[in-house]
């Protein structure tokens, strides 16, 4: 893999992840763009010991253009997008519209507030439109992974940055603005509180570790496995159709895998893709999100793992999260993680 780095008109950094070393992207951004915008403003909620991040530009983000003024595809016949390139096969930038940045920003006085310190980046998977990640091959999966290690291993260094986030949204039902197949990287100033969590319920315990080993002895609920890594659904899953892949070895984040884990997980994860869409014949709305462990702390004791999951619960019905959900965070689940199990191995 090659990496090519360039700037963009507004000084955002991007990268190109090439699979051939013989491909040069040496095309320059030639848009005239404003600035990028101020930091986000990141307000303390004392009621839960929470951050939560007020990011007002966003709120003139793109939204669904049509395929011809996507910003994602390569720039080509005269229309420039956030891509210089004619064609890439796997590229990274600095979010336009980013939550967390290194920017200044002004911050009121009389409440607690700080900067929204840290760094949002897109990862587009393919040049391909129309593509999604389940029609990617193994060797672009991959490429992906790779680009996420990298951007792992790197935005863990900066000053600030307490956990490296990397996600898929796809479909409008689960809101995604963009309709080109790409993910996210976010990397936070903050330990999560998702993760927060987990790492208080471990008690200093690999709690992760213990289920996975329960879970692929029990196999009830396992939907696919290699030698490396085994996808099952968690027992007490939130979400109609959820799905852990988690490799056998501990390790805290992406990074540390090894090479013979890095090859298996491609053909795995596909599967699971392909599974999901099969569930109702139909592209799956989905979240795919990387837990990994926190940059200083809690390493010992965490287990990566990709979750993915839907809201789609019938083919003509979505799981909104409504008051329970919304209001006192205890979900409520239609389908018996036992059954969704089934479902998803029989899914073709």
């Amino acid at each position: 893999m090659r990496k090519v780095p360039t700037t963009l008109a507004d000084g955002r950094e991007l990268i190109y992840f090439e699979e051939r070393d013989d491909t040069f992207r040496d095309s320059v951004d030639k848009r005239d763009l404003p600035p990028p915008p101020p930091a986000s403003q990141l307000r303390y909620d004392a009621l839960v010991d929470e951050w939560v991040a007020i990011a007002a530009h966003r709120q003139s983000r793109t939204f669904l253009p049509p395929a011809d003024e996507c910003p994602l595809c390569p720039s080509r016949d005269g229309r420039q997008s956030e891509i210089p390139a004619s064609d890439y096969d796997v590229v990274v930038f600095e979010n336009r519209f980013p939550s967390f940045s290194d920017r200044p920003v002004a911050l009121p006085e009389d409440i607690v507030a700080r900067p929204a310190q840290g760094r949002c980046e897109v990862v587009c998977f393919t040049s391909d439109h129309n593509a999604s990640f389940a029609t990617l091959p193994p060797s672009r999966v991959r490429t992906v992974l790779e680009a996420q290690i990298d951007r792992t291993l790197a935005l863990s260094t900066l000053d600030g940055v307490e956990q490296v986030f990397c996600f898929e949204n796809r479909g409008v039902e689960i809101g995604v603005t963009l309709h080109h197949p790409h993910g996210q990287i976010y990397a936070y100033p903050f330990v999560t509180p998702r993760t927060r969590a987990m790492l208080t319920a471990a008690r200093g315990r690999p709690v992760y570790s213990e289920l996975l080993a329960s879970e692929r002895a029990a196999g009830v609920r396992v939907v696919a496995a290699n030698e490396h890594w085994t996808a099952f659904v968690p027992v007490a899953a939130r979400w109609p159709f959820e799905v852990h892949i988690a490799p056998h070895r501990r390790v805290p984040d992406l990074p540390a895998l090894d090479d013979a884990e890095r090859a298996a997980f491609g053909p795995l994860y596909l599967d699971v893709l392909g599974r999901f869409d099969g569930l109702f014949d139909m592209p799956m709305p989905y979240i795919s999100a990387w837990h990994q462990a926190p940059v200083r702390s809690g390493r010992e004791e965490s287990h990566l793992h990709l979750q993915i999951f839907s809201i789609r619960r019938a083919a003509t019905k979505l799981k909104y999260l409504a008051g329970s959900e919304s209001a006192m965070g205890v979900f409520i689940n239609d389908i018996v993680p036992e059954d969704a199990a089934q479902l998803l191995r029989a899914a073709t």
